[in-house]
């Protein structure tokens, strides 16, 4: 009888991308799932597991939950540290020809089949797994998409590229990267050439990241659903449009949030205790104490996140515009997010003096406690969706400074849309950089600081009991309890 209640007791794999911002986005959905009583499998490729348990207490968190367990795939990468952005495709390749062929083993005949003791009742990959889902199709299983990019970038670059490509729109023609792209309804007046994605500036579309790309917007429709990590207010330009597209879309944003709020409400947990590190690098906390000794609202916090990467010149240049504003700030400098061969000798002595005076640099910090520091009065940042909704969360005005992706399209949405920021996207110099740092923190932090509020107010009830994002995630456990009972 116990051997029976498990074979039809709803078990999910949820099966991230092997970078930062995913996994710590589907480790959240994770919790929030096992907290309601579902079975969770939580499948990391090798080459993002080893660091996530290197620097974490992972293990002991997800211990509490009978129902939880990790299982791991193999990559082919050897890495030691992740990846940055520049190699996302290297690990897609390694992905498609080692691990895609292995996880279709596993979901047909292997521990996570329909033969297993335990088998998986609904797929819920990262939307990039293309392949994940057509396996999940092919095995009859129900498949619901998760995607961690911004919704504006996931609905006008990706969602749309074939449209775009139809249109003419791309690739590119011509040099005017502020002409208005008009084939995509609902951001007809708001989207310019250069807030798109940034694969849309290949000229050829054979390109490997244009192909990725038209796969993912081909296999997304055909999921049962899709997971988005905003609320509704946020993105009501572009749901509407989606949800035409595909029609069963979960807002259950912002994700950290929600995965606070749920745990104090099932759990004995404090607020404190709710705030959970799901890094791959190791967080230097030392920077809160640092943040204690300053005023409110008087600090800059600079972070260009995960993945993005940045040239000594345009270190220097960025630097240079942090220490003219006169700010005290708190800057993170990943492991390898400067190209070429670094070192301090090709930075200026004045910088490295006044940097000693006003600033603190460590290499990784943990960035919700920051953000929520009383004394961060603004974010210089890369604009990668888990940073704009932690800034957002905490009504911290934004600098945006996009590397690459979704980032561009969210420092549009950032700086023309919910008006909470300054978009500088193709351009870095210090006296645009010093402008932007000082406006947001000075000369129009009161306008900028009312807006940030207002979508800061709108978040914290999206995740109240009868907010939009609560009522999605209702929806969503029970849409999963009701496909696993077909599926059975």
């Amino acid at each position: 009888m116990d051997q029976q209640n498990n074979t039809l007791q709803p078990h999910v794999l949820i099966f991230p991308l092997p970078f930062q911002g995913p996994v710590n986005c589907a480790l959240k959905l994770a919790e929030l799932l096992c907290l309601s009583g579902i079975r969770v499998t939580f499948l990391n490729t090798e080459h993002i597991h080893r660091p996530l348990l290197r620097h974490t207490q992972v293990l002991s968190r997800f211990s509490r939950y009978p129902n939880f367990r990790f299982e791991t795939i193999p990559d082919g990468l050897e890495h030691e540290n992740p990846v940055s952005g520049d190699r996302f495709m290297e690990v897609m390749d390694a992905v498609d020809v080692v691990t895609k062929p292995l996880f279709r083993e596993m979901m047909f005949s292997g521990r996570l089949s329909r033969k297993a003791d335990r088998p998986v009742t609904v797929m819920i990959p990262d939307a990039c797994f293309s392949f994940a889902v057509d396996i999940a199709i092919e095995a009859s299983i129900p498949v619901i998409c998760f995607e961690t990019i911004g919704p504006g970038a996931l609905w006008t670059s990706y969602l749309n590229l074939p449209t775009l490509i139809e249109a003419g729109d791309v690739p590119f023609k011509g040099n005017d990267l502020d002409q208005l792209i008009t084939s995509v309804p609902g951001t007809e007046h708001i989207i310019r050439k250069r807030d798109l994605d940034s694969f849309c500036r290949f000229k050829d579309l054979s390109n490997p990241g244009i192909e990725f790309i038209l796969k993912k917007a081909h296999i997304v429709p055909r999921a049962q659903g899709l997971i988005l990590n905003t609320f509704e207010e946020l993105d009501s330009v572009v749901l509407p449009h989606m949800r035409k597209l595909c029609p069963n879309i979960y807002t259950i944003g912002p994700m950290h949030s929600l995965h606070k709020t749920k745990l104090m409400a099932n759990t004995k947990l404090s607020p404190q205790e709710t705030t959970v590190s799901n890094s791959v690098w190791k967080e230097d906390k030392t920077c809160l104490s640092w943040l204690d000794k300053h005023d409110p609202k008087t600090v800059i916090y600079v972070s260009i996140g995960s993945l993005a990467i940045m040239t000594v010149e345009q270190l220097i240049e960025i630097w240079y515009g942090v220490v003219n504003s006169g700010k005290p700030f708190l800057w993170v400098r990943r492991p390898g997010s400067i190209t070429s061969a670094y070192d301090e000798s090709q930075v200026p002595t004045e910088l490295l003096e006044r940097t000693k005076e006003i600033g603190c640099i460590v290499e990784w910090a943990p960035q919700e406690d920051v953000l929520a520091h009383p004394a961060i009065g603004g974010f210089l940042t890369h604009s990668g969706w888990n940073s704009t909704m932690e800034s957002i969360v905490e009504g911290v005005p934004m600098v945006c400074w996009p590397y690459f992706g979704d980032q561009q399209t969210n420092s549009r949405f950032v700086g023309e849309v919910w008006k909470t920021g300054i978009d500088l996207k193709d351009t870095c110099d210090r006296l645009g950089i010093e402008k932007a740092v000082r406006d947001i923190m000075d000369s129009k932090h009161k306008l900028y600081t009312q807006a940030a509020n207002t979508w800061e107010n709108a978040a914290k009830e999206s995740i109240s009991m009868t907010g939009s994002s609560s009522i999605q995630l209702a929806r969503l456990i029970d849409d999963i309890l009701a496909m696993s009972l077909t599926n059975l």
